[in-house]
């Protein structure tokens, strides 16, 4: 697919199915302005009314050391109550936008997280990060508290205990305790989380699409009902892929003993 050319950040496809996408503000941190709300908006738009050929995106930060210092205090510094409310409504679509897009997400966190980078990292659908790095949720050390979902998703990934302690304190953590505590999949070298997260979307650009984006809807919605409900919506996600080229091909293909090649239809 055509995506445009943002300022904030840049896209490559860096397989057939694979999107990469890096935050690309290094000299200022990767900081989250309001130009990069505005094209990370866009892009999640875009690419959940579209996705074309994208079956699995990578999500990753310019520079060795910093993932995403959160949102550019010099930019907030001065704004009025009406700019800033103004500017962190840009910012509650961006993240709502990428919570529900279809097309699964791994963030490759290349560096520190904190704040609104944190909180990135929180929303995507599971992570890898440099053994390096550090993680905080740094907004009540400034007056305020995370709104991109940092005292939702942080909790449902770590529990509640653990999570108010981040959360009350804005301290940060090393990756060895973020990875003991479940924020992460995995820990590696600096140099080798992104190839690592790549090979990872290869994997699941792999499978049938369909299938994949099923299995994100199913985890998402089902984990906020009760358990008999969510097994009945799991049974309905899965009764949309029975009738699927998909689903004839893959299991073809098994019996075939060949490599399945999906169509996503």
């Amino acid at each position: 697919m055509s995506l445009p050319a943002y300022e904030t950040l840049l896209t490559q496809m860096v397989d057939a199915h694979v999107l990469l996408i890096t935050i690309n503000r290094p000299h200022v941190g990767n900081a989250l302005n309001t130009q990069m709300g505005a094209d990370f908006l866009d892009l999640w738009t875009r690419l959940t009314e579209d996705p074309g050929d994208v079956r699995c995106i990578v999500l990753t930060g310019a520079g060795e050391k910093i993932f995403c210092a959160g949102g550019d205090l010099k930019e907030r510094n001065g704004m009025t109550k009406a700019q800033w409310i103004k500017q962190h409504q840009l910012f509650e679509r961006m993240y709502w936008a990428l919570t529900d897009l279809p097309i699964p997400v791994i963030a490759a966190v290349n560096g520190h997280a904190y704040a609104g980078g944190f909180e990135t990292v929180l929303s995507c659908d599971f992570a890898y990060a440099s053994n390096a790095a550090r993680f905080a949720l740094t907004e009540v050390t400034l007056g305020i508290m995370p709104g991109a979902g940092g005292t939702q998703n942080l909790p449902r990934a770590i529990g509640e205990r653990k999570a108010k302690e981040m959360l009350m304190t804005g301290q940060p953590i090393n990756a060895q305790k973020a990875l003991e505590w479940g924020i992460f999949n995995a820990i590696a070298e600096p140099a080798e989380v992104l190839p690592m997260a790549i090979q990872t979307a290869q994997t699941i650009a792999g499978n049938a699409p369909l299938s994949v984006r099923q299995i994100k809807k199913s985890v998402r919605y089902g984990h906020q009902m009760e358990l008999r409900t969510a097994f009945r919506f799991e049974v309905e996600a899965y009764n949309h892929l029975v009738e699927t080229e998909d689903r004839y091909e893959g299991v073809l293909a098994f019996n075939e003993k060949r490599k399945a090649v999906f169509k996503g239809r």
